[in-house]
């Protein structure tokens, strides 16, 4: 997967080239004093016509004023007559509604007719008219109707039924006209005649109805249009009325209408004079603005003109750089994507280099070379100084690694996996994203349900302290591997929304993970760790913010102040060239544009001044703090020493927040001096001194003198008071191989340091001063202490790097001592006190977040110190405020309830020995990390762990080595104190226990100093163990109730018994090698005996058995009667002390060596870059390299195929394959260092190995043993080499055989007794080896003996071999290891072997003895072999 799309960047930075082009050069074209000239020229012809607008507008005004006089005389005419309408109006009205009301009145009249004509039809009319004879009341109606009907008033004469029914003939036509009957105009004769009718009182509807229907409803009519007819009259005349005057309204009406039309023609006319006197008004207004805009454009062109003169200058300038960069743009994109997609991970020294010396330099000789910017920076491509200053003010450091880191981790297109240790980077982040981001970590209670809801959301994710596994839950969505055309994505089995906008950041403080290869692919990883150099200027900050705070608040709000005007120009000049490159047609008119250039400039100028005051402000603040960055650059390096601890043992490991706690502290803690030199000189030491004392409290003895070496190294490295090339030399010894010693004080070994030493300008002619002035010369070196003394010559006038040098080389055994004594030369008596710290004081350090570990050692308990304390401050069990956790056998639960209950209620716990709940330290890591926030403040956590035996087994979590004060409890060193420790078992009591009290006491006694004696043999190394062994207290106690127990029973001492249940038992259940049981059997056999009950009995030179004592009186013979610490005590010689003494020196230098920063490279005069020593040393190795054996040709060679030979066939075979694989690996390395192939791993380590002088691992695999530096070993591989070539020369044995040459030793051995076993027939089985030292050296023969070998190249340890009385003797002081001569070797029967007065001497291929075990050889003794078996001797191969 990309890293960065490289073609949206590409098209991001072209657009970006052609838009600030545009937004330059295009629109800067345009200003020019010739557009001013043309704007001016259009002005003036504005004015004239502006001039002529005036002029009509002015006439116009005139003629619609008459006009709209004529309109309001008009208007007044219409107004009075409008009135007049408006009272006629009233009174038509009036009288309209009286009508109304009285023609109401006839309503109902005409409705009851109009009901009564209702009831009549044709069916009931010709029922009438079917009447013969009616009754009178119904031939009265009918007549009745006859009357009124009368056409013209002329009444009928005939108003007969016969008539009637005449009348009534066509009903239809009948019916038809009484509906359509006048009844407004009836004749004034009708309703006279009608009265008769009327007046009748049987004439009533109601009473004809029961003569007949229709005649009722003929009745009725008649009865309601009289009715009707009367109210009709009364209304007439008002009906005229009425009438009269709707005419006269109508003609007022009339009147009006004209004059309003007259109104609207004159109005009509006005409309029209006053729309083109208002176009008029507009069309000068329009002119007038446009002249005044001109003007105003004018001036704007002019400011716009004066205002980008300056700008134009530099944006030309940037215009050409940018042309130039569209050439190197594909060049560059291609870099800087590389940069995001590779470098995140690297040191800035390696990105610098793989940019500038390895990318760079291939993409310009490729065979078409890819044009790329030669000052490429890729942050000005990815980022700008706005970005920068804002990172920073959210608390990113402001060291250019940091940055690059940032740039890498906003534009990476992969999840960014920051590698975190100090938490600096994760700091940042919650900061720049505040409450948008969402953190959690892997494994807690719901953080699934988190992560769905962020997906979903597109919010941002951050997974904190992740560890070098990742849960496989979370795969798919490393991989972004998306469903459903990118919409969803599987969390575990559920598929979950996904919002392109989602975002992941991967967070781990690990200092080195090991993730695997797919992680890395689908991550960007990016190195957080902090620098020296971010880390001293952090420092100096804090420092500063201490001792001056005014200072360092006016540099904060400085750099904030300073870093808001970045931010600010970058938005202004963003604006302005964003506005000048979309800006179409003339935006000289853009106001906004002119204004937004003004206020840049403005302000520009404004910032400018201020960043002057500022740079002032800046400088004078800079130089203040400037005096304390001596204290922080200490502080820095002091960090740094003590973060490298952890190649010591992995127990070592510190926290960047801790050593910022201890930092403070020794700040507060310094001497306060008005002098500022003083003061400063007071911080620094307070800063050292409390550092070193943090740090030591943790380490174990054996490593602290190689931290505080390593301190005093360093700081003298940094002030520059040693060189570089001599300590160089004093770590790495590059002793010259081959050369022989002139003087009889000095071994070969030490001579060959001396002649390296001469070599170099400083130590011209030590060499010969040495031979000149030997006697002098020797009484330096054999003196006790040459530390103190003073050098011959003038070279005690050297430097104490100098002296040191020379130490090296002529008394390698008292190193230890004199880098002591350099420490407590440069830095000061106090840091070799060695007084540990009291529990209390560290107590006070210890918080919630703050747990104490106790790294264990063998028979220590350092838990009684929080016991004591605990109880001084009333934490007890009694009080249940103290909780006492022995990790093991399920006890995790009882652990973790115990914290939370005391994180809750500010309880005490301890757990003991959690090395043995290796499941449970990452539940345990985290379980301290939720109490270290919101617990009672005075909870606290007491740790204890065994450390791992190697490296590999390490186990304790980093998160909790860091944050804790770690503490190291030791037992005390030498005889005095492991004597009184074994005696301490034991009390009063003890001692009258048994009935058999003179035995028991001298017995227990003697057990006591075997005790103390075989635990502190160990400091000896392989010559007083063969392997190191636990033994323990236990040992002792329950060897003691045997003792009790057997005593009690028998009735003599059964020593036997007793040293056979004791060595073979109880401390031999603990040994594993033949030759250590040897031992402990051997110190058994002297020190348990009958003698020690008969008078004086030595238990060491000097040191009888005590008599019968009470308990006190042993403790007090102890300190009156045991002899100075000697290695006599042991039954060694004191030679062993110098041995182990040596042995301690190399390692100590060996550590330091890996210890140096690896990408320091020295100065002029130097030993080279780090790569160059090493291609040197390669080359060197490959010329000097011999071709392989020819293993088929040597074979051909050989007539008889004879024990010897196979050896010798089998030793070139061996030697081939360790030769091809060194010619292979090195020839592998040597192509890496070019580039040519990709560096592995086993590169790397090839690499360090070369540099650091060791063997490297994968040789090793295939070599034989040895303890030799590379230089050495070479060396000496390229003599067995050479050795080899002489013997398959012929295949004749040589006349003496280095047996040291060997692969395999033991082979050769064994040749011997076949070729005798094949000569003499005898079996080999029943054959022995017989060893007879010869007085002679190897030059004395010059031929092989005819039965078995001479062989060469033994060194004895432990003592001397006399040659001239042919016995092993005690050593001679100094002589470590001195050469034996040339030994016969024969096979014999092994029922002759005699074994009378012989030492069976065990034979070792190297110092290292165990596993490098050859051969026994019996050498002749007159002393007490055992003697020999407590002194360790041994022969040995190499030394």
């Amino acid at each position: 997967m990309p890293n960065v799309n490289s073609f949206s960047l590409y098209d991001c930075k072209s657009c970006s080239l052609f838009w600030y082009k545009n937004g330059i050069i295009n629109k800067s074209k345009c200003l020019t004093s010739l557009l001013v000239d043309e704007l001016k020229a259009r002005l003036a012809a504005q004015e004239v016509e502006l001039k002529q607008k005036n002029e009509d507008a002015d006439k116009l005004i005139r003629v619609v004023g008459v006009e709209t006089e004529k309109v309001s005389r008009e208007k007044a005419i219409a107004d009075e007559e409008e009135q007049k309408v408006a009272l006629i109006t009233q009174e038509v009205e009036q009288k309209q509604k009286d009508c109304e009301e009285d023609l109401a009145k006839a309503e109902p009249a005409l409705e009851a007719a109009q009901a009564a004509l209702n009831t009549l039809n044709k069916k009931n009319l010709t029922e009438l008219r079917s009447f013969g004879s009616p009754p009178s009341a119904v031939s009265n109606v009918t007549a009745a109707v006859m009357v009124l009907m009368a056409p013209g008033g002329k009444i009928p004469k005939d108003r007969s039924w016969k008539a009637a029914k005449a009348a009534m003939a066509r009903v239809d036509g009948f019916l038809d006209s009484l509906i359509k009957f006048d009844k407004e105009n009836i004749h004034e004769n009708c309703l006279k005649a009608l009265q008769p009718y009327l007046q009748d009182p049987k004439f009533k509807p109601e009473f004809v109805t029961t003569k007949s229907l229709a005649a009722a409803g003929l009745c009725s009519w008649v009865v309601n249009m009289v009715r009707f007819h009367a109210v009709f009259c009364e209304v007439q005349p008002k009906r005229q009325a009425l009438s009269r005057a709707n005419a006269e309204l109508a003609a007022a009406q009339d009147k009006l209408a004209s004059i309003k039309a007259k109104i609207a023609r004159l109005n009509e006319n006005l409309r029209k004079l006053t729309a083109k006197f208002e176009k008029a008004t507009s069309d000068k207004l329009k002119c007038q603005q446009e002249a005044e805009a001109t003007a105003c454009t004018i001036a704007l062109a002019n400011r716009l003109v004066g205002g980008l003169a300056s700008e134009n200058v530099r944006w030309a300038e940037a215009v050409k750089n940018f042309k130039q960069q569209q050439s190197t743009l594909c060049g560059d994109v291609l870099l800087i994507t590389a940069f995001i997609s590779y470098l995140g991970y690297f040191t800035k020294k390696y990105r610098q280099e793989l940019l500038d010396g390895i990318w760079k330099p291939y993409l310009h000789q490729l065979k078409v070379p890819i044009p790329v910017t030669p000052s490429l920076d890729p942050l000005t491509m990815l980022t700008d100084d706005a970005d920068v200053a804002a990172w920073q003010n959210e608390g990113l450091p402001a060291d250019r690694m940091s940055t690059e880191n940032a740039t890498i981790l906003t534009n990476c297109e992969r999840w960014p996996l920051m590698v975190d240790p100090q938490l600096q980077g994760i700091k940042w982040i919650k900061t720049k994203y505040g409450e948008d981001l969402r953190v959690i970590r892997i494994g807690q209670k719901g953080y699934l349900d988190t992560m769905e809801r962020a997906l979903a959301a597109g919010e941002l994710v951050l997974i904190e302290n992740l560890e070098e596994s990742m849960d496989p839950v979370l795969g798919p969505l490393l991989g972004r591997e998306t469903i459903k055309k990118g919409r969803y994505i599987k969390i575990g089995d559920k598929e979950c929304d996904f919002n392109p906008a989602f975002r992941l950041i991967l967070h781990t403080k690990l200092a080195n993970p090991h993730f695997q290869p797919e992680l890395q692919a689908q991550c960007t990883l990016i190195n957080f760790t902090v620098t020296r150099d971010g880390l001293e200027d952090q420092l100096l900050a804090a420092v500063v913010n201490m001792e001056r705070p005014d200072l360092e608040e006016l540099k904060s709000n400085l750099t904030k102040q300073q870093n808001g005007f970045k931010i600010t120009l970058k938005t202004l000049e963003d604006n302005l060239l964003s506005r000048l490159s979309s800006a179409s047609g003339n935006f000289l008119g853009d106001t906004a544009l002119v204004e937004n250039l003004e206020i840049t400039k403005q302000t520009a100028a404004e910032i400018e001044e201020k960043v002057q005051e500022s740079k002032v402000t800046e400088t004078k603040i800079n130089e203040a703090r400037e005096h304390y960055r001596p204290a922080a650059a200490r502080a820095s390096l002091l960090y740094f020493i003590m973060s490298d601890l952890h190649a010591i043992h992995p127990m070592y490991q510190f926290s960047l927040k801790a050593f910022s706690v201890v930092f403070q502290k020794a700040i507060e803690r310094a001497p306060p001096d008005e002098s500022l030199p003083q003061r400063l000189l007071n911080l620094i030491d307070s800063i050292t001194f409390s550092v070193f004392q943090y740090t030591t409290r943790g380490l174990f003895e054996c490593d602290k003198l190689t931290y505080t070496a390593q301190v005093t190294f360093q700081i003298l490295l940094m002030s520059k008071e040693i060189n570089t090339v001599e300590l160089d030399f004093l770590l790495r010894y590059p002793a010259q191989t081959r050369v022989t010693s002139p003087v009889e004080f000095l071994s070969n070994h030490s001579w060959g340091g001396i002649k390296a030493l001469s070599s170099m300008e400083e130590f011209r002619n030590l060499d010969r001063d040495i031979e000149g002035s030997a006697k002098r010369w020797k009484k330096f070196v054999e003196s006790e202490c040459p530390e103190k003394e003073k050098f011959p010559q003038e070279w005690k006038n050297k430097s104490a790097l100098q002296r040191l040098c020379i130490l090296r080389a002529v008394r390698p055994d008292r190193m230890s001592y004199a880098v002591r004594d350099f420490v407590e030369e440069k830095l000061g008596s106090k840091y070799v006190a060695g007084r540990s710290l009291d529990f209390a004081t560290t107590f006070e350090e210890s918080g919630p977040a703050t747990p104490v570990f106790f790294i264990l050692s063998p028979g220590v308990d350092p838990l009684k110190d929080v016991e004591k304390q605990g109880k001084k401050l009333g934490y007890t069990f009694n009080n249940r405020n103290f909780h006492n956790v022995s990790l093991g056998q399920g006890q995790e639960v009882v652990a973790e309830q115990a914290l939370d209950l005391a994180a809750k209620e500010g309880h005490w716990v301890i757990l003991q020995n959690i090395h043995l709940v290796a499941k449970w330290l990452s539940s345990l890591e985290k379980k301290l990390e939720q109490h270290s926030e919101g617990s009672h403040q005075d909870f606290r956590v007491f740790i204890s762990a065994e450390p791992a035996p190697s490296p590999e087994s390490h186990i304790i979590p980093q998160g909790i080595l860091e944050n804790s004060i770690k503490i190291t409890s030791e037992a005390p060193t030498g005889m005095h104190a492991n004597l009184h420790k074994a005696l301490d078992n034991f009390n009063q009591d003890t001692l009258e226990m048994c009935t058999r009290e003179n035995e028991f006491k001298s017995i227990l006694f003697a057990l006591c100093y075997f005790h103390a004696a075989v635990a502190e043999r160990r400091k000896f190394g392989p010559q007083g163990w063969n392997r190191s062994y636990p033994f323990n207290t236990g040992d002792l106690t329950i060897s003691v109730n045997v003792l009790y127990n057997y005593l009690e029973a028998s009735t003599k001492v059964p020593y036997d018994d007793l040293r056979y249940l004791f060595g073979e038992i109880m401390y031999g259940g603990h040994i594993t090698d033949d030759w250590d049981r040897r031992l402990c059997k051997t110190y058994l056999e002297e020190f348990i005996k009958p003698e020690m009950l008969e008078g004086e009995f030595l238990l060491a030179p000097g040191f009888p058995l005590p008599g019968n004592l009470d308990y006190n009186g042993y403790h007090q013979y102890i300190d009156d009667a045991l002899p100075p610490e000697s290695p006599y005590l042991y039954g060694l010689h004191p030679n062993a002390e110098i041995g182990f003494l040596t042995q301690t020196s190399e390692k100590l230098f060996r550590t330091m060596l890996e210890m140096q920063p690896r990408d320091t490279s020295v100065g002029e005069g130097g030993v080279g870059t780090r790569d160059e020593t090493v291609k040197a040393l390669l080359e060197e190795m490959l010329e000097k390299l011999m071709d392989e054996f020819n293993i088929a040709e040597l074979m051909a060679k050989v007539e008889e195929r004879t024990p010897y030979a196979v050896v010798a066939f089998q030793e070139c075979e061996r030697m081939n394959i360790l030769t091809s694989e060194i010619k292979r690996s090195l020839k592998e390395l040597d192509l890496g260092l070019k580039g040519e192939l990709t560096m592995t791993s086993d590169m790397e380590n090839l690499q360090n190995a070369l540099f650091l002088d060791t063997v490297p691992e994968s040789w090793i695999k295939r070599a034989y043993p040895s303890t030799a530096s590379l230089g050495t070993w070479f060396a000496d591989l390229l003599t067995r080499i050479k050795e080899l070539e002489a013997w398959t020369g012929d295949f004749s044995l040589p006349s003496t055989v280095w047996l040291a040459g060997f692969f395999n030793p033991q082979s050769f051995l064994t040749a011997i007794m076949q070729s005798t076993a094949r000569k003499n027939k005898w079996p080999l089985d029943k054959m022995t080896l017989q060893c007879d030292v010869t007085k002679k050296n190897r030059e004395d023969f010059a031929s092989p003996p005819r039965e078995g070998a001479y062989v060469h190249g033994l060194f004895m340890e432990g003592a001397r071999w006399d040659a001239q009385a042919g016995i092993i003797a005690e050593a001679r002081l100094k002589e470590l290891t001195p050469a034996m001569p040339v030994i016969f070797i024969k096979a014999i029967p092994a029922d002759k072997q005699d074994i009378r007065s012989t030492y069976r001497c065990p034979v070792y291929k190297t110092r290292q003895r165990g596993p490098t075990y050859v051969w026994t050889f019996n050498l002749k003794t007159r002393e007490n072999p055992s003697k020999w078996v407590l002194a360790g001797v041994a022969l040995l191969l190499q030394i």
